[in-house]
């Protein structure tokens, strides 16, 4: 919902702070007064085009801010959260600046933006009839997904969603393998030619580290051995030294009871010592006793080495992965052999995915149907009260070619209008005229409203060119429209101003030689008088501030 509107040097408004409520808020004033200039400042924090005419003669910037608070799950902070810039909880403060020589700057929360983020997050707040014809339900890609919320068709929507993610994925395994396989037909002596060479070649996996490390060792074999050598003669001379420490420990251990156990922790040291002096001397000859020197069986090593790292560069891989190549080859010559048995077991599932889609999403345009039947049934019943009794509303829905099957189905859905008997209906932003636009908006908005994820709409004189009956069911339906949703409507007619829950006058004033345009919230008797006003025009008398105490009920 709408929260507060801050407005600063905007074409004849020089500063100006709303708050606003839940509920209907109605704008009236003299033609001419600026109520435009409120529905331009709102559109510019919502990502409108830009104009420089909107700042005020003689300033340097226009500003307007508007802040929001929507549900935690609103699409607008998921808007936000893709772009990492997460508000949690706290409300919504969209800005535009615009420099009089035409710039203008967006930020939310005070963190800079594109505009076109901007409208994003803005027609997800705000629906404005009657002004910018693209938004909300004028927009033709919105009426597709406005049907199924309708009908309550996200379980069957979702389920068409999972199919069409199956099919897909089964037609991309199967293509890839039809792919696979004509490659291999094409290169089949190519391919054959190098599995045999894989095949005579044989490598292991882990074979390169283990012939790396031999290559190491018998390249320095000499060196390694003298070194051994030369401590297998430190351990040797001179007496062994594990028969050493044992002379040792046995010395001690005879005169240890008499030092009172001062004596054991060296005879133990003594013991490990001789124990680990024993395996070291064994490790060191059999160490030593594998160093080889025979150069052959170096030349083989580095001959099988250098075969394996030839081959690895040959195919553009690492050695370890040469077995993956060729066991791939060798699945590949098989599949050949074979006749493309996997490419037939591919095609089965694919076929297999698209009945399970085509049957779901038959499935689900049939409820589209249905759904579509209720909507047309449901907002031709508001029609006649607007004065709309000779107009039709006509949901299509259009199976479309397979090349326009998508996650959502076979269809495509628009809503459409016929404003006179026997003439046949168009796209709704095409067909109607401004005054009927708005009605049909909303009429149709009436019976979406449980359904509307936007939390605040505007209507731009609604009223226009009706008045008397026609009006109060204009006004009727906004009351009814603003029990789930906040509703701004700029109005003329008495009868819609009498119904808002708010009311805002929009007046001229002249300060300085300068006309500026104010917007003052009016209390309960001050309210009776700008709609005593409305009905009696200039003069206001008693007689019509009773009838505007009768329509205040």
């Amino acid at each position: 919902m709408l929260v507060s509107l801050s407005i600063r040097d905007v074409v004849l408004i020089e500063r100006l702070d709303l708050s606003f409520a839940g509920g209907l808020s109605v704008f009236t004033g003299e033609t001419g007064a600026g109520k435009s200039i409120l529905l331009d400042s709102l559109g510019l924090a919502l990502g409108a085009r830009a104009e420089s005419g909107l700042v005020r003669h003689g300033a340097a910037q226009a500003s307007v801010s508007a802040e929001f608070d929507p549900p935690l799950d609103h699409p607008a902070r998921a808007l936000l959260a893709e772009q990492d810039m997460d508000a949690g909880d706290a409300p919504l403060v969209l800005r535009r600046v615009l420099t009089a020589d035409g710039r203008s700057r967006a930020y939310v929360n005070d963190q800079p933006v594109s505009v076109g983020l901007l409208r994003r997050i803005g027609d997800e707040l705000v629906e404005i009839h009657g002004q910018f014809e693209s938004h909300g339900l004028l927009d033709s890609t919105t009426h597709l997904g406005v049907l199924d919320a309708f009908g309550v068709l996200a379980g069957q929507k979702a389920a068409v969603a999972t199919a069409w993610e199956s099919w897909r994925a089964a037609a991309k395994s199967r293509e890839a393998a039809e792919a696979a396989l004509a490659k291999a037909r094409a290169e089949e002596e190519t391919l054959r030619q190098m599995f045999e060479d894989l095949s005579d070649l044989d490598p292991k996996s882990g074979e390169e580290e283990t012939l790396a490390q031999s290559r190491a060792v018998m390249m320095h074999g000499e060196k390694l051995l003298e070194a051994m050598n030369a401590a297998q003669t430190a351990l040797t001379q001179r007496g062994e030294v594990e028969a050493s420490l044992r002379s040792a420990q046995r010395a001690l251990e005879r005169v240890a009871e008499r030092a009172e156990g001062r004596l054991d922790p060296v005879i133990a040291a003594l013991e490990r010592a001789a124990i680990e002096a024993a395996e070291a001397t064994s490790l060191l000859e059999r160490a030593s006793a594998e160093i080889d020197l025979d150069p052959r069986h170096l030349e083989k090593v580095e001959e099988r080495l250098f075969a394996l790292r030839s081959a690895a560069r040959k195919h553009g891989c690492t050695v370890d992965e040469l077995v993956l190549l060729k066991d791939r080859l060798g699945r590949q010559l098989a599949e050949l052999e074979g006749g493309g048995g996997d490419l037939a077991r591919l095609a089965r599932e694919e076929q297999a995915a698209r009945t399970t889609y085509t049957e779901q999403a038959r499935a689900l345009s049939k409820s589209r149907c249905q759904a579509a039947s209720a909507l047309d049934g449901a907002v031709a019943a508001e029609l006649p009260p607007l004065k709309l009794e000779k107009a039709r509303f006509q949901t299509r829905v259009t199976p479309l070619d397979e090349s326009g099957w998508t996650a959502s189905g076979l269809d495509s859905v628009g809503f459409e209008v016929a404003t006179n008997p026997g003439s046949p209906p168009g796209p709704l932003g095409k067909i109607a005229s401004g005054g009927e636009l708005s009605r049909f908006m909303l009429a149709l908005k009436v019976v979406l409203a449980r359904v509307s994820r936007t939390p605040t709409i505007v209507f731009d004189e609604v009223d226009s060119g009706i008045g008397g009956a026609v009006a109060a069911a204009v006004g009727e339906r906004l009351g009814r429209l603003s029990q789930g949703l906040q509703v701004l409507v700029v109005t003329h007619s008495p009868q819609v101003a009498a119904k808002g829950s708010q009311h805002y006058r929009v007046a001229k004033h002249e300060q300085g030689g300068a006309v500026f345009t104010a917007v003052e919230p009016l209390p309960a008797e001050a309210r009776q008088e700008e709609i005593a006003r409305m009905l009696a025009g200039e003069t206001v008398t008693d007689h019509a501030r009773a009838a505007a105490a009768a329509l205040m009920g």
